[in-house]
C-alpha cells in the first residue's frame, strides 16, 4: 500500500479489467468507465497489451487472470443486483480501489458505501475529478486505516445502518489479511440486519510440489512490492466458519468453473487450469 495512492494490485486489476473490454469477446463484464477513470484511450491499452514486461504489461496480457478479474466483478455485480430486486438498499465494497460500480449505479435509492486506505480514495477522487466522472448523492467515501481504525467505526460514523439489510463486496483483499482480521470482518458483516450477503475470494493452499513452489514464487513476488500474503483457507474451512457466524447459503466456485459458467460452459482453456488460477476461488455467502 503506498502512501500517494492505490496499491500495486488494485491498480494492476484496474487495467486488466479495462483491457477486457477491448480484448475479450463476448465480454465478461462491461465497465465504460474502467479505462477513463485510468486516463488511458482505448488505442494506449492495446499497445499496453502487447508488452511483454514484468509488471503491467504482463498482467494486462495473461488472458486467465484478466478473465478472472471480470468474472469475479460479474459475479459480484449480480449478487447485487438479486440483493436489490430482494429489497436491499445499502451496499459496502470493502476494499473498494478503483472499482467503478458506484458511478454506473443507476439506482439513486441505493446507497453505497466504499470503504478504503485514505491515500487510495485520495487519488481516487483526484482521477474521478480529471476524468469528469461524476460522484452521484448516493455514494459516501469510508475512508478507514486500518492500523488505527476500525471498520465499524468508519462505517457507522458515514450513516451506514446496522439495522438494515445490506449486501457487502469483498474482493482481492482476504489473502492480505491475517486469518484472524479475515474472520473478524466476517463476524462484523453477520451481525448486520439480515438478510446480509457477502461476496468475497480467497486462495486455497496448494496440494501438489509444483503448485506449492508457484505459490510459493508468487507470494515472494507480492511480499517484494510491499504486499505480503497471509491467509489461505480451504473451501471446507471457510464454510465451516460461514456456518458457524449464522450463513445459510454458500455458492462457492473456483476461479475457471466461475469463468467458463459465464462463457456458456465453452472449453476456456486448453488441457488443466492455468496455474495462476489453481488456487483461487470466490463465493457468496447469505444468512
Amino acid at each position: 500500500m503506498e502512501n500517494e495512492g492505490p496499491s500495486r494490485t488494485a491498480l494492476l486489476t484496474a487495467y486488466a479489467r479495462a483491457y477486457h473490454q477491448i480484448a475479450d469477446r463476448p465480454p465478461i463484464f462491461t465497465d465504460p468507465l474502467a479505462a477513463r477513470l485510468l486516463g488511458i484511450t482505448a488505442e494506449e491499452l492495446a499497445q499496453l497489451g502487447t508488452l511483454t514486461t514484468d509488471n503491467l504489461g504482463d498482467v494486462v496480457s495473461d488472458r486467465p487472470r484478466r478473465l478472472f478479474f471480470a468474472a469475479r466483478a460479474r459475479f459480484a455485480e449480480d449478487a447485487v443486483a438479486a440483493a436489490i430486486t430482494a429489497g436491499v438498499r445499502q451496499v459496502v465494497i470493502l476494499g473498494a480501489g478503483l472499482d467503478t460500480f458506484a458511478y454506473r449505479n443507476t439506482r439513486p435509492d441505493l446507497r453505497v458505501f466504499e470503504v478504503d486506505h485514505p491515500a487510495t480514495q485520495a487519488w481516487k477522487r483526484e482521477r474521478l475529478t480529471t476524468a469528469g466522472i461524476d460522484r452521484p448523492e448516493s455514494l459516501t467515501f469510508v475512508p478507514v486505516d486500518f492500523e488505527t481504525q476500525t471498520l465499524a467505526a468508519g462505517l457507522e460514523s458515514t450513516g451506514f445502518t446496522r439495522t438494515d439489510p445490506a449486501v457487502f463486496v469483498w474482493l482481492g483483499v482476504v489473502f492480505y489479511l491475517t486469518p484472524n482480521a479475515a474472520h473478524a470482518t466476517l463476524e462484523y458483516i453477520a451481525a448486520q440486519a439480515q438478510p446480509v450477503e457477502v461476496v468475497f475470494d480467497y486462495l486455497q493452499p496448494a496440494t501438489t510440489d509444483e503448485d506449492r513452489a508457484y505459490q510459493q514464487a508468487r507470494a515472494d513476488r507480492l511480499a517484494g512490492v510491499g504486499e505480503p500474503l497471509f491467509s489461505y483457507f480451504t473451501p471446507d474451512d471457510i464454510a465451516a466458519q460461514l456456518r458457524a457466524l449464522g450463513f445459510t447459503a454458500i455458492e462457492d466456485h473456483s476461479a475457471p468453473d466461475l469463468i467458463a459458467g459465464y462463457l456458456d460452459g465453452s472449453a476456456t482453456f486448453r488441457d488443466e487450469p492455468p496455474r495462476a488460477l489453481r488456487a483461487i476461488r470466490i463465493l457468496r455467502a447469505s444468512r
